[in-house]
This record gives structure tokens, sequence and C-alpha cells, in this order.
């Protein structure tokens, strides 16, 4: 026999070095970069779904290099300046300003929320993730921590206690179809005030367009 066919369906002859195998960290990787390229709008969600399939699937690195070959590198992406993504983030306050963190901000694998009567926004309209779960430690006492969503992000709040708290948990219709780029598991405790998760507010102009429109009977 003048060669055999390698798992990926290409002939290696005798001399021909076997392809290297893919390891956990180099799926993983692969699949970071398809998670931010889908949130950034370079990928469909049609497109995301089969190269999260091959990816989570490749033995080999060659079969994880062609899914990213026409997508910027991870560092590039990151608002282009090669922001590390944190494991751990801690925000601690007590009495003083809100804590916001809008625009295109890097989440985090993990997120300690440590704060006594201040207002507390997290905004994923933007956010560049990199990974499919953020887990966020609570211990807010006083005031609104708010959650905005976008499609794609699904907020589970069963593992929060609530003293004297409330949840308010607002969604926008989306296609079943849609992939789940990032699941938020808030845990720990709320005490006094609420906890609101909601789509970004619609401008002026969208207000107008959704309205209905009357016509005034006869001519």
């Amino acid at each position: 026999m003048s060669g055999q066919i390698s798992p990926t369906g290409k002939h290696s002859g005798p001399g021909s070095p076997p392809e290297l195998r893919a390891s956990h960290a180099d799926r993983d990787q692969v699949v970071d970069v398809l998670r931010i390229a889908a949130g950034d709008g370079r990928l469909t969600a049609d497109e995301l779904d089969d190269r999260l399939e091959v990816a989570l699937s490749a033995r080999t690195l060659s079969e994880l290099t062609t899914l990213t070959a026409d997508l910027p590198p991870v560092s590039a992406t990151v608002g282009g300046s090669g922001a590390e993504v944190k494991d751990i983030v801690r925000i601690e306050q007590v009495h003083s300003g809100a804590v916001e963190r809008v625009g295109r901000w890097v989440v985090p694998r993990r997120l300690e929320l440590a704060v006594t009567y201040c207002e507390v926004t997290l905004d994923f309209t933007d956010a560049v993730i990199t990974h499919g779960t953020l887990r966020i430690d609570v211990s807010m006492t006083g005031k609104t921590l708010t959650l905005i969503t976008r499609p794609g992000i699904v907020v589970d709040t069963d593992g929060l206690q609530l003293v004297h708290s409330r949840v308010k948990y607002r969604q926008i219709p989306t296609d079943p179809d849609t992939p789940v780029t990032l699941r938020v598991e808030l845990v720990g405790q709320k005490a006094h005030g609420r906890v609101v998760v909601r789509p970004p507010r619609r401008a002026f102009g969208q207000w107008l367009l959704r309205r209905p429109t009357s016509f005034s009977a006869g001519a």
C-alpha cells in the first residue's frame, strides 16, 4: 500500500508524521473563540452550532484549526487590547457609588459581589463572552442588582436566597433555536431591594415602531 488514510480523510505515507491529537484544553480554546465570534455577530446561530459540534468531537489539531481559520484570535477580539479573561473578580463596596459593568467588558468565569447599599448593574449587551458559564456569588444588602441580557444569555436564580427581596425577570421573545452563549448562575444571598433581569431598553424610535397603528373609519 502506498499510504494509509488518516481519521480526517487525508493520505499519510510511511514517512509522513502522524497528525497531532487535540487535548481538552485545545478544544476549550476553540470553543471560546467561536463563542466570542458569535457574540460579535461574526457567526450565525446555525454556524455556531455546527462548529461547536465539530470542535467538541475533534480528534486532531488540524480539525480545530479549520474552525477558526476565518476568525480573529481571542486576544484580538477582546477589545483589540489582549485583555486577559480572569477566573475570579471580586467587588466590595459599602454605601458608595453605583457599580457598573457596561460596554465591552470581559466577563470573568466567576464574580463575587460583596456590596452593601450600592446599585449594581451588569450589562451583557456588548460584553465579551469567552466561556459558557458565569457564577455570581452574591452577598448584597439593599438597592437593586440589575442584569441586562441579550439573546442567548440565560439567568438562573434558583440558587439565590432572598431575604425581604424579590426577583423580576423579563425576557424578550427569541427564536427557540437560539444557542445559549452564556449561562449566569446567581448564588448566595440578596437581602432587601430587588434583583432585575431584563433586556436592553428600546430607543424612542424603536418604541414608536412597536406602537399599534390606528386607522380612522370612513373616507
